[in-house]
């Protein structure tokens, strides 16, 4: 499966930004998705993510709130709306796919298809 992000930029704090990202190559409905973000000096972790059929979410509590994952099953993309952005939240963010069988267990799935990264900059 292929990703491509898009949507990243500069914005100032208190703002709103919407990714979003494409996936092709094999069958949507059959992927869980989720969102990353990477900052420099730091581990990529994971923010959100949703399962096939989108009535399943997690949210890290660091983005809990404030930002929003959802998926179309019928144009094959996942956004995340991001509300209320932080100078914290400054980082490159990555879109993720998991081939799964079950719903369950979003937030501690492996997720092992990537897509590039999109730069998210919130000034103060």
């Amino acid at each position: 499966v292929q990703l491509q992000a898009s949507g990243g930029g500069t914005v100032q704090a208190g703002g709103s930004l919407r990714l979003s990202c494409a996936v092709s190559g094999r069958t949507f409905t059959d992927y869980a998705l989720a969102w990353y973000r990477q900052s420099p000096g730091r581990d990529r972790g994971l923010l959100t993510a949703i399962s096939r059929n989108g009535r399943h979410t997690y949210y890290s509590s660091s983005v809990r709130g404030r930002f929003t994952i959802s998926r179309d099953n019928a144009k094959n993309t996942v956004t995340l709306q991001m509300m209320n952005l932080k100078p914290q939240d400054t980082a490159v963010y990555f879109c993720a796919a998991a081939r799964v069988y079950s719903d369950q267990d979003l937030g501690i799935r492996e997720y092992d298809s990537w897509g590039q990264g999109t730069q998210v900059t919130v000034s103060s």
